[in-house]
């Protein structure tokens, strides 16, 4: 097998046991949520002024998926829709107090988790880790123009 199968492979055993470990986690401290509601949750408390087309493209997602998770984001008392006095065709989304709860708490379970792993990353020397990111970064610039 060569080195790119063997990178391949690892990062998906990588990523499956990633959901495996933590997905029980996050969901137990965030019950009633689901993963998709998290990342719009956390995707609004970033991006200031979010609406259903940046929302889609950030998360991957049609636009009829993300008015899906805003209607029960809205029914839940998460977020509110607002609009702007020069654009009264768009609607922007903001996280309600109950909604920055939420995320505060999915923020703590993702600093808890960098916490975990410290130990794997600190056998790692600058040079290392910066090879390693520039790859993730080259390998998501590919996919990112398969996605176009």
């Amino acid at each position: 097998m060569e080195k790119s199968e063997h990178i391949m492979a690892g990062i998906t055993d990588l990523n499956n046991k990633l959901l495996l470990l933590r997905k029980p986690i996050m969901e137990k401290a965030m019950s009633g949520f689901s993963l998709s509601e998290i990342a719009y949750l956390e995707y609004i408390a970033l991006h200031p002024d979010a609406n259903v087309t940046r929302l889609a493209a950030a998360l991957y997602m049609t636009r009829g998926a993300i008015s899906k998770i805003t209607k029960k984001l809205e029914q839940k008392g998460m977020i509110t829709s607002y609009q702007k006095p020069d654009n009264k065709k768009e609607l922007y989304f903001a996280l309600t107090a109950e909604g920055q709860k939420i995320d505060a708490v999915h923020r703590q379970l993702h600093q808890d988790f960098i916490a975990a792993d410290q130990e794997v990353f600190a056998a790692f020397s600058d040079c290392d880790l910066t090879t390693i990111l520039r790859f993730v970064e080259a390998y998501n610039q590919h996919l990112d123009q398969d996605l176009k």
